[in-house]
């Protein structure tokens, strides 16, 4: 079953090959930004973070975003994600705008349309490794909704952790988990609202190189067996490497390597 059967709701964005806002009928990028810009005040001066970046993802494509520290690769993608709103400019989802969506529509496709991993895994200490992936499903439903799906959202998560390993650790809490195993939990909640595209900030950024490789792995399997569309930002050129395509980020520019 693809992933757009699987899906159990009415989003904001449709699917599939898109009309885009401008008129066209032919097959737009999956995820793009246009001439978006992104200050900051820093010591009473502006700091111009982002100025007029062009980005475009395809379906199914990996692109890995590079940059020295401070370069705004973070900034791209929480913008990218819906986690910031850019001062100008325009982000898409199959040729539909949606950062000028209503606050509630913005959360919906965080929930549903848009997986982010970071760099600090960012689970809940009180819950074990299958309730922080079930977190996002237990968000978006209602309790008499999740109480009817509960079922089938416990399989999938179940699934995702024993696909990644972790079978034999769905009931410990994070503190009982190495850092690899953090951000394989991280990355199943991520994945159990079968997101169309999953943003990662620096995922192996805190982990050990070999338990960092795992991820790696992990992310390069997701997109060329499952077809994930992925954004990873890194500072390591080697793990770059491992995309389709690369773009620097320099000046407050995008330029393709």
């Amino acid at each position: 079953m693809t992933r757009a059967a699987m899906r159990d709701d009415t989003n904001p964005v449709s699917l599939g090959r898109e009309r885009d806002e401008r008129g066209s009928n032919a097959l737009v990028p999956l995820l793009s930004v246009r001439k978006l810009r992104k200050n900051y005040r820093s010591g009473g001066g502006l700091l111009e973070v982002l100025r007029g970046v062009d980005f475009d993802l395809d379906q199914s494509g990996f692109v890995a975003i590079v940059g020295q520290s401070g370069s705004g690769k973070s900034t791209l993608l929480h913008l990218m994600g819906l986690l910031d709103e850019p001062d100008s400019g325009e982000v898409y989802l199959s040729g539909t705008r949606i950062d000028n969506l209503p606050a509630h529509h913005r959360d919906r496709l965080r929930n549903t349309d848009i997986g982010m991993v970071f760099q600090s895994y960012h689970l809940l200490p009180e819950f074990n490794a299958l309730e922080n992936v079930l977190a996002p499903l237990m968000v978006r439903y209602g309790v008499l909704e999740w109480m009817r799906r509960k079922t089938e959202a416990r399989g999938r998560a179940r699934a995702l952790l024993e696909r990644f390993g972790l079978g034999a650790r769905l009931h410990h809490k994070p503190r009982q988990l190495s850092g690899g195993e953090m951000q394989r939990v991280a990355i199943a909640r991520a994945l159990v609202s079968q997101p169309r595209v999953l943003l990662a900030d620096e995922p192996t950024g805190n982990l050990d190189e070999a338990s960092g490789a795992e991820i790696l792995d992990t992310i390069c399997e997701l997109n060329r067996e499952d077809g994930l569309s992925i954004v990873l930002v890194t500072h390591d050129s080697a793990i770059a490497r491992r995309a389709d395509r690369i773009v620097r980020l320099a000046a407050g520019h995008v330029e393709t390597i």
